[in-house]
């Protein structure tokens, strides 16, 4: 699965852009990155992207390099994941770099403080736009199921106060039948 080197390239300034104009972490920048990936460069399909996404929440790390690994991986494969991991990493690296030389003048500063609450705001808007676009994304066709499991999650872990591992492994074992269930389906329809 090697690419040109110009793939390569648009890659890295594709992550590394992403990552270096973010503010708020993964949850902001896996919608940059779908509109990117998805809608702009057609390198991805929706579908692709959302299972991406989901298996990126569920890995152990921090949710947009792990979801610009596999996204690099899907595309590129191992050069891929490798090229799309440190344009992800390297601008954060540096501006934590930069910033913690200058930490007690950022931490007193007035300015500073109320620039990061203006964009705490802002995120949440971005958040919300997300859980909006994916749970659209994820109730398409004539099966609303996936909004009904999420609408069941939500209501388990925010107000019933469900520890979400449990809610994770119901979900795992969920989509487990209902594999085997569609996967034996569309076997014995084909026969």
């Amino acid at each position: 699965m090697i690419k040109p080197l110009k793939f390569y390239w648009e890659l890295f300034v594709s992550t590394f852009t992403l990552s270096a104009f973010t503010v708020g972490g993964g949850y902001v920048i896996v919608p940059l990155m779908r509109k990117k990936f998805v809608e702009e460069n057609h390198w991805l399909e929706e579908e692709e992207m959302l299972d991406i996404t989901a298996l990126s929440q569920s890995c152990p790390g921090p949710i947009a390099v792990n979801c610009s690994v596999m996204a690099g991986y899907r595309m590129a494969g191992v050069p891929g994941a490798l090229v799309t991991a440190f344009g992800t990493v390297l601008p954060p690296l540096v501006i934590i770099s930069v910033i913690s030389l200058f930490y007690a003048a950022f931490r007193d500063n007035a300015v500073v403080s109320a620039v990061l609450r203006g964009m705490q705001a802002g995120v949440a808007a971005v958040i919300v736009d997300v859980v909006i676009g994916m749970g659209a994304a994820a109730g398409k066709g004539p099966n609303y199921l996936n909004l009904f499991i999420m609408a069941v999650c939500f209501v388990a872990a925010v107000i019933l106060k469900v520890n979400v591992a449990a809610i994770i492994i119901v979900c795992g074992v969920l989509g487990a039948i209902r594999t085997i269930y569609t996967s034996g389906k569309a076997k014995g329809g084909s026969a």
